[in-house]
């Protein structure tokens, strides 16, 4: 065994960050701007000293000018272009984060605060439950005990407070609203319930959300409004900080300095980027203040609770009118940090890390999901280079996809954004990246998978063999069949287009082996079923498919709506190309036909969209055995047994007005009429048998 040589110093100097003395701790509260203390002489009432619980007189014109909040978000940071597409992305996102992970039927009022359960009823827990609860862990169960609420319940506490801070400001109730948000905020603090916290996340945010699109409208109105609702200027879409008046920046700089003061890291975090635009009222670069956000989210412990804050930051980030991708690649490389400390963590029995680690990293996964979408989003092939040796995968743009395994969850999200110039370019690169990063947080088949379809992407790989060996050799490794078929579906498409039957052989070959050692569960006949699919979309003809060895032999294992699939594909090559004259052709596809009838889903489709019945129809129609008319009758009345279900489907009329005009017209007639009688009488004597 030899050990990996390792350079400390050069490791450590790739991942250091700059350092520049800061004049203020990062994650102190901010201090009032100097510039901001000005004398304001006026009118107003001397006896206002907090902007926040001053009425405000253009209450009314905000309300006319905001959004709908709840299918926008960001109103009014930038053109309606540029922020449609982001808002119904992160809209859909929070929806699919809701569906992937819902709420639990219950949830334990232990684990939750007191803002969730007011009001609430609780039921208690079931003896069994309790009694199972209670042998499982004791010290936990006595500190938990047995209330509970529902998961409908816990999400309409979530809408209520929403609601409650909807109110409050159309109350001119600034004081509670922020109040209210505060409490919203700490609710992300909470990770004991770890499939309620992308729900909890979602709907958080949302109120969070709305609380900068209504505060970015107040300091707006105060910018361009006098008291007595006097319009005296207009700030354009890329207005400066010098275009401000000084009662919006006073306004502006006590929201901050109001979140500043919240004691709790993750709660003040949160607020600062939910109000990240208004920074723009006060200082012509607000990324600073977000550089200093992402310093600050290295202070959170809870590998959850700091990787959501991530993804919030990543939203928050689009809002502004200038995009950093260097806080979204140190956003990135943090969470590596944090994962790879979540999957070296010791199996104990206390704390949320080592309960399920694969819960956990499943939990985690949608947040750098989204973070590489934003990296790689309208991203030139130019810059990818100096994205990919930021995010550690090389020491250079020449040496990119090193010696060193990467993290495989990230590594798959990556493969995912690429540009498919530099997947296709670097593939070989790639395939021993992934080889190397073989991890418990991402299943490393995914990952093969994911670069084969990947390549798929570009009609023509200068490196098609040396990519198609090398994932041949990792083929055959796999010794289930599940793990087998992921991957050999993705290369099949570029084994085709390549021409490449030995590798094709060898795959069916694999395929054989394995589906007949064991039973294929249904996730593995639908992956079967898309690669014998791309087979048949290939082939133009039946001869082809016969030829291919194993075909036939994988064909008779499927079963149920993936056999019919695949039948009905077969049925269409068959039909092709007009009349069916060979017997072998004709015995095979009328047992194609035959088991495809059988499938207990076929009756069940009406006959005007049948497609089945329609193909079944055809392939009988153009069956033609020339003069041998008694095969052909055999065959007719075959399909009349075995297909009776069939409305349309009767002895081709067309057939027998061919045969009227041949000699052997009336023995083939007269047979014909024969064998009805001779069935008919069979028939009854069978039913009169029965019947007694």
């Amino acid at each position: 065994m030899e050990f990996r040589p390792r350079n400390y110093s050069a490791e450590k100097q790739a991942h250091a960050l700059p350092r520049v003395r800061a004049g203020d701790h990062p994650l102190s509260a901010p201090s009032s701007l100097p510039h901001l203390q000005v004398e304001v002489v006026d009118h107003w009432d001397t006896e206002f000293l907090d902007p926040l619980r001053r009425s405000d007189n253009n209450a009314e014109a905000a309300r006319e000018d905001l959004v709908d909040i709840e299918t926008s978000s960001g109103a009014g940071l930038s053109s309606e272009a540029s922020i449609q597409n982001p808002s119904k992305e992160w809209a859909s996102f929070k929806r699919s984060l809701m569906q992937r992970f819902p709420v639990s039927k219950t949830v334990s009022t232990s684990s939750m605060s007191d803002v969730m359960v007011k009001g609430r009823k609780t039921y208690e827990k079931s003896s069994t439950s309790m009694h199972l609860e209670e042998l499982d862990d004791p010290e936990k169960f006595a500190e938990e005990g047995g209330k509970v609420i529902t998961g409908r319940e816990y999400v309409s506490r979530l809408h209520e407070l929403k609601a409650e801070l909807t109110r409050a400001w159309h109350a001119d109730d600034r004081v509670t609203s922020l109040k209210i948000s505060i409490k919203v905020a700490r609710l992300l603090m909470d990770t004991s319930v770890l499939q309620c916290y992308p729900t909890l996340f979602a709907l958080a945010t949302d109120i969070l959300d709305m609380l900068g699109d209504m505060v970015w409208e107040r300091i707006k109105l105060k910018a361009e409004f006098d008291e007595d609702e006097t319009k005296f200027c207009f700030l354009p879409e890329n207005f400066s900080a010098s275009d401000v008046c000084s009662d919006a920046k006073e306004t502006c700089n006590n929201w901050f300095c109001k979140i500043g003061a919240v004691r709790e890291l993750l709660p003040r975090i949160y607020l600062e980027l939910a109000l990240l635009p208004c920074w723009r009222f006060l200082v012509d670069q607000p990324l600073d203040s977000l550089r200093r956000l992402v310093m600050m989210t290295r202070g959170l412990a809870d590998p959850l609770a700091s990787a959501y804050c991530r993804l919030y930051m990543s939203h928050c980030m689009r809002n502004l009118p200038s995009h950093d991708t260097g806080c979204l690649l140190t956003c990135a490389n943090d969470f590596k940090i944090v994962l790879m400390r979540v999957m070296s963590a010791e199996e104990t029995s206390h704390g949320n890390l080592s309960d399920n680690k694969r819960l956990l990293v499943s939990l985690m996964e949608p947040t750098i999901e989204f973070i590489m979408k934003c990296i790689f989003k309208n991203m030139s092939e130019r810059q990818v280079g100096d994205v990919l040796v930021e995010l550690g995968l090389g020491d250079n743009q020449m040496e990119l996809f090193g010696r060193f395994p990467y993290v495989s969850i990230v590594l798959h999200h990556l493969l995912k954004q690429l540009p498919s110039e530099v997947v296709s370019s670097r593939a070989v690169e790639i395939l021993r990246l992934i080889e190397l990063s073989n991890d418990d947080s991402f299943d490393q088949c995914l990952n093969y998978r994911l670069l084969g379809f990947r390549l798929c992407e570009r009609s023509q790989i200068d490196t098609a063999n040396a990519v198609v060996d090398k994932a041949i050799q990792v083929i055959v490794q796999y010794d289930g069949l599940d793990e087998y078929l992921k991957v050999a579906d993705a290369y099949v498409d570029i084994i085709l287009q390549n021409h490449m039957d030995d590798h094709l052989n060898s795959i069916l070959e694999g395929i054989s082996k394995r589906a007949c050692s064991e039973e294929i569960a249904d996730d593995e006949m639908a992956t079967l079923q898309s690669i014998l699919v791309k087979l048949l979309s290939y082939y133009k003809d039946l001869e082809d498919i016969f030829s291919m060895n194993h075909f036939l032999k994988i064909l008779d294992l499927m079963y149920g709506s993936s056999r019919s699939i695949v039948n009905m594909h077969i049925l269409d090559i068959g039909i092709r190309n007009g009349c069916i004259r060979d017997p072998r052709t004709i015995q095979f596809l009328l047992e194609v036909s035959q088991a495809l009838h059988q499938d207990e889903n076929f009756g069940n489709l009406k006959d005007d969209t049948n497609q089945p019945a329609r193909l079944i129809s055809q392939f009988v129609s153009l069956v033609d055995y020339g003069a041998e008319m008694e095969s052909q009758l055999a065959f007719l009345v075959e399909c009349r047994g075995s297909f009776g279900g069939i409305r349309g489907l009767k002895a081709p009329e067309h057939q027998l007005m061919l045969m009227e005009y041949s000699p052997q017209f009336k023995n083939y007639l007269v047979s014909w009429l024969w064998f009805q009688v001779i069935l008919s009488m069979e028939l009854r004597t069978y039913q009169r048998t029965w019947c007694c």
